[in-house]
Parts: C-alpha cells; structure tokens; sequence
C-alpha cells in the first residue's frame, strides 16, 4: 500500500490524547500553524472535553473530533482508517500503546509517539514491524524531546564529519526545565521493570538482521570529567543512545565503524555526585509499588507547568564528533523541552510524514532514517537552533 493510496482518508493527521497537557499543546501548535488545506481531527475519550478543546482552537470549526478508547481497540483501528498519520500523547505506552500500533500497522496509517520506553519500543518491532513493511506505515516512537534533538543532532553531526571512516559522537545535554508527567511517569514504570525490558531486548535482538560489514555501538560511558565541554559528564539512562544507533544502524553515512555515548553534563562535582545519588534513589524506590505510587502522585501525567515557568526553560545538547582526523562541535538549542518544545517537534513530524518529499521507508524506523533532512530544516524554521560551534 502506497502513500498515494491513503489520500482519500478523511484526515491528513490525528492526535489522540488531544485534551492531555502535551496533547493540548500540540492541538495549539498545529491549529496556529497548519498549512492550508489540512485536514486534521483530535482524538480522546471525552467528546465533551475535546468539543470545550476545538472551540478554543484557532480555526476550531475545522477540527473534526473522534472518540476513541485505549481499552475499545475496534475504535482505535477505526481511528487508524481515518488518518494518513496518527500522532499518540497516551502513555506509559507499555501499559496503553499496542493496540494503536496494531492497528495502524495493519491500516498502512503512519504512527508517532512520544514514548521514552525502551521495552516498548523493542515490543513493538517484534510484533509489528513486519507488518507495517507489508502496508507502508512508518511507526516512528520517540518523537519529543525523547528523542529527536539527540537523534537529529547526532545524524547533523555525522554529516559534518568525513565519509567513509570510524566516527565517534558524544552528546552532552544540559537543561533547565521541568520534564513533564508522562515522561516521569514513563521513567519510573521502566525503573521498575529491568526484567522485562531486558527480555524485550533480547527477544528484539533475535529478530533484527544483524549488521553485515559495518559496526554500531552505542555503549554507557562511566561519570568522567568531559574537557570538550568543561563539565562533568554522568551517563544518561535515557532511550536517546539506542534511538541514535538505530539510525546508524540503517544509514550507511555513519560509516564502517560508529560509536555514540550521551551524557548528563553538569559544571559543579557535588552537583553531579548528587545527581547520580538522586538517580540511584530513584530506580530504587521505583522498585517498591508504594514508593512508585508516591512518586507517581509528586507530578502526574497530563499536569505541567504554567506559561511563565515554560517560558523560562530551555535547553542544550552539545555533540562532540571525531573522525578522519577532523573533530567538529555542534549543538541543538531551544526552549523548554519537556512541554513546548516537545509540542512543536511532535507537531513538526507529524506535519512533515504528512506533507514532505521523504525517502521510502516503512517499519520501525527512527525520526533520522525517515525525516532526517526535512525535519531538521522544519524546527530551524520553528526556532530549535541546530548549529556547528567549531572544528579542527
């Protein structure tokens, strides 16, 4: 199934989960920036609370407005079959996700997330991938903050680097933010499921072709001080790393032998001695169901910040690559990236499956392999800084 012959769905995009926090950005983001002619819908389980979200949208009385239900899966495959692309907010996806996956495999509908999970991510090939090759969907997770700056940033710095040679890329992130619900709440569930999520990818590693002739790794550095970028640098338990050798993985351009590893980078030692404390902590208490239910009610998904507070934030990812003799410094820049930021990329992307000259993929597939260029030059446009800082 081509892309031509989903054209006469009713609706270029749905955004299910439209009436959540990051979903009513998102809703707010497209409204104010659709392109003429697009035919777009928010998606949810409450007609009433997505009826009260169109009348405030610019141009509402275009939106069109469709129940659906993570426990009805008949609504989300007929959901499916009224897009060309879905975008989904509703998470953790682990617990909500599959049946939307499922269903937009099999209708040949594009699908995007916004999932920090690695276990479902790794599921979600085993189980469908194969399928959306047969139709043409293109599943691409991990389409926010997590992890599209990383993902990107690292394919722009490749590109900056020789052809054809060993390349080295480390990623160095800093923020000042508060991250949003879901994401925490993505976090914990995945702390508290080491088990599972190893399974998952074992289970995905005997299903993958294995690479032929090149090599890609993306391993956990150890806490070092980084004097590339003058700070200490604490390995980040972030699904970034396996989305950014997945599209080495798939594009030859990373060349014969590539390596990526991201970090924390923190200027102050008691600062990142504390940081690694707070983590440590975390995936502890993450292990006990009532600590887990505490610290899930300290910030639920679908609450975040107020306009001034985001306003406020921002964000850098510093990347360091090396290769052929030449090392260059790139970095991608912008504003709170937990809420507004992941708002405009999510939109961004499902604007860009929508509406772009792409290169042919379908699968699973990374932000990077499927929109690499276009989208890069989509959030320059919206204002996400991607910029070489220096080389030699």
């Amino acid at each position: 199934m081509s892309r031509l012959n989903r054209t006469d769905r009713p609706y270029d995009i749905v955004l299910f989960g439209a009436t959540g926090f990051v979903g009513t950005l998102t809703a707010e983001y497209l409204a104010a920036h659709a392109p003429e002619g697009l035919r777009w819908a928010i998606a949810g389980r409450s007609e009433e609370k997505l009826h009260r979200l169109r009348e405030g949208l610019p141009g509402g009385s275009e939106v069109g407005v469709l129940r659906a239900d993570v426990s009805d899966p008949a609504s989300l495959r007929e959901l499916a079959e009224h897009a060309r692309v879905v975008a989904t907010t509703v998470g953790p996806y682990v617990t909500h996700g599959e049946e939307l996956v499922a269903a937009c495999a099999d209708s040949g509908a594009d699908y995007l997330d916004l999932t920090g999970e690695p276990e479902f991510v790794d599921l979600m090939y085993v189980h469908h991938d194969a399928r959306a090759r047969e139709t043409g969907a293109r599943l691409v997770h991990a389409c926010g903050f997590d992890s599209v700056p990383h993902d990107l940033g690292a394919y722009f710095t490749v590109r900056q680097l020789p052809e054809g040679v060993p390349l080295r890329v480390d990623g160095f992130v800093t923020a000042d933010a508060t991250f949003s619900g879901g994401t925490f709440a993505s976090a914990l569930n995945q702390f508290a499921r080491g088990r599972q999520l190893l399974a998952a990818a074992r289970d995905r590693g005997r299903h993958e072709p294995r690479l032929v002739g090149r090599r890609v790794c993306a391993p956990t550095g150890a806490p070092r001080f980084a004097p590339e970028v003058g700070a200490w640098a604490l390995p980040l338990p972030t699904i970034d790393a396996q989305i950014v050798r997945r599209s080495a993985q798939a594009l030859e351009r990373y060349g014969p032998d590539f390596r990526y590893r991201e970090y924390a980078a923190v200027r102050h030692l008691p600062v990142a001695v504390g940081g690694v404390a707070a983590v440590g902590a975390l995936i502890a208490a993450a292990q006990l169901p009532p600590a887990r239910r505490w610290l899930s009610d300290r910030l639920k998904p679908g609450e975040g910040p107020g306009p001034e507070k985001r306003a406020k934030s921002w964000f850098k990812v510093r990347f360091v690559g090396e290769g052929g003799g030449r090392r260059v410094y790139t970095e991608v820049a912008g504003g709170d990236p937990g809420y507004d930021e992941t708002a405009k990329i999510f939109a961004e992307a499902a604007l860009c499956l929508a509406f772009d000259d792409l290169p042919p993929t379908a699968g699973q597939v990374t932000t990077a392999v499927a929109m690499g260029d276009a989208l890069t030059e989509r959030l320059r446009r919206a204002g996400i800084t991607f910029r070489v800082a220096g080389s030699r």
